[in-house]
């Protein structure tokens, strides 16, 4: 039996790969061990995408260049660790996936939501996420956690409240598009209120399997 492929959206700092690991421990105290992994990465080739894509450079990273990296790394990561670990039953949770392009490149950039299916179409035909789980919080929110971490930050990270507006806008479209596959989560409560009503979203999800 084919295994679940369970996906983790949202702007930065809504708690994405926190949250990941809270429901991989919910699940394997189900009797399921997931897969823990993330996009742009997975495989060497995808994560040295990811260096260049979220690293910040005097010279911009054109909108194109940016996309086709982010799908070849898709492609990679697909063909070489997502594909056959499903295949072979396992489940596999993911920290962002195609919704990603389509909120980021798509409504924060501008790209046209045709060129991101036709790309989709050849990095992973056929392949969608059995649930999607939207982490949501507004833009002010969760530029505030990623400021408190004191980190250095990445390209998408530097962007302005105006962009991951967009961004935000974007997911929640995807949201009331798909409402059967995708779930806002209430990202504004604490780690554990979050944690919590994730739980209770794959059980819900469990539940409608059986």
């Amino acid at each position: 039996m084919r295994g679940r492929f369970i996906t983790f959206e949202g702007i930065e700092g809504v708690g994405k790969s926190t949250q990941l690991a809270h429901a991989a421990l919910h699940l394997r105290g189900l009797g399921i061990d997931p897969l823990l992994t993330r996009e742009p990465g997975g495989t060497p080739l995808a994560e040295a995408l990811r260096a260049l894509v979220l690293q910040r450079r005097d010279q911009p990273v054109g909108v194109t260049a940016e996309l086709l990296m982010i799908f070849a790394a898709r492609a990679s990561h697909v063909a070489d660790v997502i594909g056959p670990e499903l295949a072979r039953g396992r489940w596999v949770l993911c920290d962002r996936f195609t919704d990603a392009t389509e909120a980021y490149q798509g409504a924060g950039h501008g790209v046209a939501l045709a060129t991101i299916r036709q790309l989709a179409a050849i990095a992973h035909p056929g392949l969608a996420p059995d649930l999607t789980l939207l982490l949501d919080a507004p833009p002010a929110v969760a530029h505030g956690r990623v400021a408190s971490r004191g980190a250095t930050l990445d390209r998408f990270e530097a962007e302005n409240q105006k962009f991951f507006e967009r961004v935000r806008h974007g997911y929640l479209e995807i949201a009331v598009r798909e409402p059967a596959r995708v779930r806002r989560i209430d990202a504004t409560g604490d780690e554990r209120q979050v944690a919590i009503a994730i739980a209770r979203e794959l059980d819900s999800y469990l539940a409608g399997r059986e």
